[in-house]
């Protein structure tokens, strides 16, 4: 094989637009722009522009705010934690954590953090280390025998 024989097989290129080079090529001429006018000239911005009166993307009010610092958890429910135990996706004798829910295909996405919710029954114990979990599910996981370890926070850090 010669360098001259290399192919890309998978993944063909596009050839590029062509314009400006006569009318037979289909793109002579105007180049596809229409005639004349800001939208045919080169270095036009007119996307929400209105003639000079304020735009409504200014005029309509702004309402609301979006808290930059607010934690997205991925949540998960005792009673689907019990169901998956059962179709033994996950196994009740091991620490159950992030990497683990991940690789068994019940949480999707690795970076965000879970949270366990107290809705459903649980009978395993279970071993849990999560980033977050309610009150009444951390109850029912230690009635059922399991035990939950969550991060510590700044201030059990600090002590």
């Amino acid at each position: 094989m010669k360098l001259n024989e290399l192919q890309n097989e998978q993944c063909p290129r596009k050839n590029r637009k062509r314009v400006g080079r006569g009318i037979g090529s289909g793109k002579g001429k105007t180049c596809g722009r229409g005639h004349k006018g800001q939208k045919s000239r080169a270095g036009s911005s007119i996307n929400g522009f209105e003639g000079g009166q304020m735009p409504i993307y200014i005029r309509v009010p702004k309402r609301g705010f979006v808290n930059k610092f607010r934690v997205e958890f991925q949540v998960i429910n005792l009673g689907d934690l019990q169901r998956f135990v059962d179709s033994k996706k996950i196994s009740a004798s091991k620490v159950i954590s992030r990497e683990s829910l991940y690789q068994a295909g019940i949480i999707k996405k690795m970076h965000l953090p879970v949270k366990i919710l107290g809705k459903g029954v649980i009978k395993a114990s279970l071993k849990l280390e999560v980033d977050a979990a309610s009150k009444t599910a951390i109850a029912l996981i230690e009635k059922a025998g399991g035990k939950v370890t969550l991060p510590k926070t700044k201030e059990e850090k600090a002590a």
